[in-house]
């Protein structure tokens, strides 16, 4: 297949630009390496069947050529992190909505055959059930996941209206090798990997008792190549673990000291996905448990090693605004 993977550079797409080149597929990547870094694609460079193109996909006189006669579009091309979406909200807004809205026009104009967008499980805020179903009421608790979802809706309206055939992946708390590195404090694994390289202490938030659906980078892109595979349009599925852990049981693997920093506002307690869905519509389960993914990060824990050290004053002054706004909602 000739297929398109927007933020083919980045965590997500790097590995599923690598799984589509081992599947036999041509990829081209569509990436303005705001977050994504050449690095991720360093070992893939050699492959005839890769090509990569650094733009905005807001632009859609840019990207629009690159889509004539595509077979699947893969859509991961996004801005990410809470506290940047709470200072910069337009930026998000044309990243994450007029971004999705560019890619789905020209994946519709070149006659693409299957998109699917990359959704996240932050659409559903603080829910009231475990694990939380497709169905759990949307509750957006700050501009990242408003845009995402708003992404999502686009995505959607396209299917229902023009025929293009979509899917939706609510992704929930993706880890892995060559998770982000940049960006304000957020990304639990990159920060904990950074500290323990640098022999600190890892700043757990709360108590540490909250959980959530970790969810291994290579299982989440083999839910990318099932739904492109699948004949399923406009439907939307969780993707996630099976199952939800502790942060405490995260630094227990991990092992190192703990200082324990205040609980944020808008996080909450547990995710957990409901994956009945997409286990059953997609044919799709996750294979890699907890303990092989936190031993696999850990195995590529020198990534880490440029990474930003965070200590809870520094976290302090980076999630001020966090406090300040979530705090109202």
């Amino acid at each position: 297949m000739r297929t398109i993977v927007t933020g083919g550079a980045g965590f997500i797409g790097s590995h599923l630009t690598e799984l589509l080149l081992q599947q036999g597929h041509q990829v081209v990547v569509l990436d303005n390496l705001s977050t994504g870094r050449l690095e991720n694609l360093a070992h893939l460079q050699g492959s005839a069947s890769l090509s990569f193109h650094q733009m905005d996909v807001a632009d859609l006189k840019m990207i629009r050529p690159y889509f004539d006669g595509v077979d699947w579009v893969f859509h991961l091309g996004a801005l990410a992190d809470i506290v940047p979406s709470i200072q910069r909200p337009l930026e998000y807004h044309r990243a994450n909505v007029e971004g999705t809205v560019a890619v789905v026009e020209a994946a519709r104009l070149g006659g693409a055959k299957r998109l699917v967008y990359a959704a996240s499980s932050s659409c559903y805020g603080i829910p009231d059930r475990h694990p939380t179903p497709e169905t759990a009421e949307i509750r957006p608790q700050y501009p990242y996941a408003l845009t995402k979802y708003l992404g999502e809706q686009i995505v959607l309206h396209w299917g229902k209206v023009f025929g293009l055939p979509v899917i939706s992946l609510r992704l929930f708390n993706v880890y892995g090798p060559r998770s982000r590195t940049s960006g304000t404090y957020g990304a639990v694994f990159g920060v904990f990997l950074a500290q323990k390289l640098a022999r600190k202490p890892f700043t757990v938030v709360g108590d540490g008792t909250q959980t959530r659906d970790f969810t291994f980078v290579t299982d989440v892109v083999e839910a990318f190549l099932k739904a492109a595979q699948s004949d399923v349009s406009c439907e939307v599925f969780n993707v996630g673990s099976g199952n939800t852990f502790s942060v405490n049981r995260l630094v227990s693997l991990l092992g190192g000291d703990v200082l324990y920093i205040p609980k944020r506002p808008g996080e909450p307690d547990c995710t957990y996905a409901d994956t009945s869905k997409i286990r059953q519509g997609l044919r799709w389960q996750p294979r890699v448990s907890f303990e092989q993914g936190v031993q696999a990060m850990l195995e590529h824990i020198e990534y880490w090693r440029e990474a930003p050290v965070w200590d809870p004053a520094s976290i302090a002054k980076a999630t001020m605004d966090w406090f300040i706004y979530l705090g109202r909602v």
